[in-house]
């Protein structure tokens, strides 16, 4: 009875003098510390390295829901260009405009006939986004399209 009472009265002052709950690893109200202010670095600009289509032929607004689809029309020099994206480029007062991008075959492909070469890439656009915005233009390599309202 006596040692148990030493043994106990023993782990008490060892476990007392640990540490207090509030300061404890186990406490999960600690376990991501205080905010602070860290420095950064200007965030690295990616270039999109596929090249833009050869010629947009088209390009088209229909009005959807909560805004509009910007349909566009290009066409590459040879078949089998794939992923094709409407990039946004920065914004000048009024226009919006977009880069026509696509990546192109991996192995040599035939040029056959325009019809067959033809990608076509859509793009919602907002209300939000359309607010303030006059004029839609679409780059390709060789040309570029507009659309007005």
């Amino acid at each position: 009875m006596i040692a148990r009472g030493i043994a106990l009265v023993a782990v008490l002052a060892t476990v007392a003098g640990c540490a207090r709950m509030a300061e404890s690893r186990f406490n999960p109200f600690n376990w991501f510390g205080n905010d602070r202010e860290i420095t950064t670095t200007a965030p690295e600009v990616i270039a999109d390295p596929r090249p833009l289509v050869a010629q947009v032929s088209s390009i088209t607004i229909d009005p959807a829901p909560g805004g509009a689809i910007l349909r566009a029309v290009g066409l590459p020099p040879r078949q089998g260009h794939f992923e094709g994206d409407l990039v946004v480029q920065p914004a000048t007062a009024g226009v919006l405009a977009f880069q026509f991008r696509v990546v192109p075959p991996f192995e040599p492909t035939r040029v056959s006939t325009d019809r067959s070469r033809e990608l076509v890439v859509a793009r919602f656009l907002s209300d939000q986004t359309l607010q303030g915005i006059r004029e839609i233009q679409v780059f390709g390599a060789e040309n570029a399209r507009a659309v007005r309202r």
